[in-house]
């Protein structure tokens, strides 16, 4: 895992409650939808949100409203079954229990991460990672 994985694990964990020594292989894999630059990350995510029909529920978990909530079957429909199945193998978990799961994280992480109610600029995460090296040493 990548420093910035690891950042972003921790802050993920502060604000959802765990803490940084909590394991919780389902936030691994959410985390990792948000920061795969292959899939595009938290932005590319959005989009695919927005191309399957569900950008209502994609901002407003991006606002600083109520978040609406999304159903296991909605989360498998827009990440597709073949991910879902993935992600349940290397879980030993059933592909309902990862939809289910991903239903109830995503919603909350996406907030957390967006406190703005705007997406954060591309390279916000990489800038604060630099202040953070510049500060340690």
């Amino acid at each position: 895992m990548g420093l910035l994985d690891q950042i972003v694990k921790g802050l993920a964990g502060k604000f959802l409650g765990g803490g940084t020594g909590a394991q919780n292989p389902l936030l691994d894999i959410a985390l990792s939808l948000l920061t795969n630059p292959q899939t595009g990350g938290l932005e590319g995510l959005v989009e695919t949100f927005k191309g399957k029909g569900l950008n209502d529920i994609m901002s407003s978990w991006i606002s600083t409203g109520q978040n609406l909530p999304i159903s296991a079957n909605q989360i498998q429909n827009v990440l597709g079954s073949d991910l879902i199945q993935q992600f349940a193998k290397k879980l030993g978990a059933s592909n309902a229990d990862v939809s289910g799961g991903l239903a109830n994280l995503l919603p909350e992480l996406i907030d957390k991460l967006t406190p703005t109610g705007q997406l954060p600029e591309k390279n916000v995460l990489e800038q604060g990672l630099k202040m953070l090296k510049t500060d340690s040493i």
